[in-house]
Parts: structure tokens; C-alpha cells; sequence
């Protein structure tokens, strides 16, 4: 009985449930999270079977009946679904090429400067932009980047002939990854310069009496400190290619530039919301977060090969 008490005991220390019972009231503050998440996040996971079903509104989820893979095989066959994945890839690859290395550069000047009201001054206006929405930013551009608008002013004062950027396929994607990255550049870099708080000064010092300059502290004492950050954020952005900003895209481009401007989320916003299509845009939905988690997983598994590092 003694021993059955004891293995009961041992098996409730080792699941961490005495956590739970030792700060319940810290618990109960979760349960509103946690019901957030099973009501808004996994209950809607039901809503997946549409993708497997020829659904009517009126007959709803249930008595819609079945098709199988029917609806994954008209996105496989459609010309105009990898046209958006294609330029999907294309858009986040541009993003995540510029926009991931951006902010840990800016952070680390950042973190050079010296004075202090104007290193404030600096990350106060690097902020600003994300909390503006692409509403607000999609009518600014539209502005600025117009045939009449300030950049072809200019343009046109040292000769240039003038160039519609927003209805140009040859300038929209650059306008996007330069957009994006204006506005995402000041918030990504907040958790870089949380992680350089965190190494310790005497390195730099050691680093300063055996002569190392500026640059020779950042290769060998900054960037290797950063190293377990910049392989989360790393996983996070290759999982995210995917998942293109609707919320951009949709407030910049036009017919005019579909051709290249086109993805996965202004497409289904098209077929599902405008078009009706629901059983088809949730088959397209479930293959893009599918995408999304095998590309998080084959990430992980590299980096921990690499350097040990990873989200679990």
C-alpha cells in the first residue's frame, strides 16, 4: 500500500500537477486564455471538413454531402492556383531575404549608440509605423508612389520619365518588400534589443583590452550571443513564407499587377468572399497551413542539427 502511495505520489510531483494545486488562483487566471483558444482556435477547426464537401448554406456543414478530394484536385489542376503560389513564394522569399536580416543589423546600431535621448528618439520613430494599419499606409502610398504624386515630381525634375510603381509588374513586388520592411523594421528588432541587454559587459571589455575594435566585438561577441534568438525567429519566419500579408497586398494592388501581385490569401478572399466558394477556398486555407507546418518542422529539425538550437 506504502509503495502503491509512494509510485502515485512520485507520478504526480514528476507530471507537474502539484504546480497546478500549489498556485491555483495563478491558474485560474489561464482559464480564460485557455477557453479562448478552445473556442476560437480549435472548435473552428471543425469548419476544416468543408474542404472535404460539396457545402450548401442551407443544408449546412453536416448535410452537405461529401466529395472527397474533389476540391484539392481542382486547386492542383487550376493554372490560376500556383500562379498565386508562385508569386507567394516569390513575395515572402524577397521579404524574408531583406526583412529578416534588417532588423538584427538595426539593432545592433541601435545598441552602439551612445546617446540616450536620441537612441530614444530613433526607436520611438522606427516604431510608429507598425502601429499604423495598411489602411491608413495603403492611401499614403497611393499617393506618394502616383503619377502626380512626390517621387514622380522629382523624377520628372532630373529628367526621368515618370513610373506608375502600383500599376507597374515590374516595380509592384520591389514596392512591397520595401513597404513592408518600413514598417516591420522597428517592432522586429524590439526582441534583438532585448537579447543584447542580456550579455554580460565584461566580455566587451575583455574584448577591448585585447585590442578588438567595434566590429571585431560584434563578429565575435554580439552576433554569437544572438545566435539561440535568431534561430527562433529564424524557424518563425521560413514557417510564415506562406502566410503572405492580405492586409498589404490587397490595400496595394490591382488588377493591373495580378499577374505578380496576386497570393494565396487575395485569391481565396476572391473565391470564398466574392465568389461564394467556400468548400473550394477552405481546400485552398487547409493546403496553405499544411505548407506552413512542414515547413516549421524541416526548420527546426536543421537548426537543431546545426546549432542545437530550436522551438522544441
Amino acid at each position: 500500500m506504502q509503495a502503491s502511495t509512494e509510485h502515485k505520489k512520485g507520478f504526480f510531483y514528476k507530471s507537474g500537477l502539484y504546480r497546478y494545486k500549489k498556485y491555483g488562483a495563478l491558474s485560474l487566471m489561464l482559464l480564460p486564455v485557455i477557453i479562448y483558444y478552445l473556442v476560437f482556435h480549435y472548435a473552428s477547426m471543425y469548419g476544416a471538413v468543408i474542404a472535404f464537401k460539396d457545402y450548401s448554406f442551407m443544408k449546412g456543414i453536416i448535410g452537405s454531402p461529401w466529395v472527397g478530394l474533389a476540391n484539392f484536385r481542382r486547386m492542383f489542376m487550376s493554372d490560376s492556383f500556383f500562379e498565386v503560389f508562385r508569386n507567394t513564394l516569390v513575395i515572402s522569399l524577397y521579404k524574408l531575404i531583406t526583412g529578416f536580416p534588417a532588423p538584427i543589423l538595426f539593432a545592433i546600431l541601435l545598441n552602439e549608440l551612445n546617446g540616450g535621448r536620441f537612441k530614444k528618439t530613433v526607436q520611438t520613430i522606427s516604431y510608429l509605423p507598425h502601429f499604423l494599419s495598411w489602411v491608413i499606409l495603403g492611401g499614403m502610398f497611393m499617393q506618394l508612389l502616383s503619377l502626380g504624386g512626390p517621387i514622380n515630381i522629382f523624377l520628372k525634375k532630373i529628367g526621368l520619365d515618370p513610373v506608375f510603381f502600383l500599376g507597374d509588374v515590374r516595380y509592384f513586388r520591389s514596392v512591397l518588400v520595401i513597404t513592408s520592411l518600413w514598417k516591420s523594421i522597428g517592432w522586429s528588432s524590439i526582441i534583438y534589443l532585448a537579447a543584447l541587454t542580456g550579455i554580460d559587459p565584461q566580455l566587451y571589455e575583455a574584448a577591448r583590452i585585447d585590442g578588438a575594435g567595434k566590429i571585431k566585438q560584434i563578429i565575435h561577441i554580439t552576433l554569437p550571443s544572438l545566435i539561440p534568438v535568431i534561430t527562433i525567429m529564424f524557424i518563425f519566419s521560413v514557417g510564415s513564407i506562406i502566410n503572405d500579408d492580405f492586409d498589404q497586398i490587397f490595400n496595394l494592388y490591382n488588377e493591373a499587377v495580378y499577374s505578380v501581385g496576386d497570393v494565396i490569401s487575395t485569391y481565396n478572399y476572391r473565391i470564398g468572399m466574392i465568389n461564394n466558394e467556400y468548400e473550394y477556398s477552405t481546400a485552398v486555407g487547409l493546403f496553405k497551413n499544411v505548407i506552413a507546418i512542414v515547413l516549421i518542422f524541416i526548420t527546426n529539425f536543421t537548426a537543431k542539427k546545426f546549432n542545437d538550437y530550436g522551438i522544441w
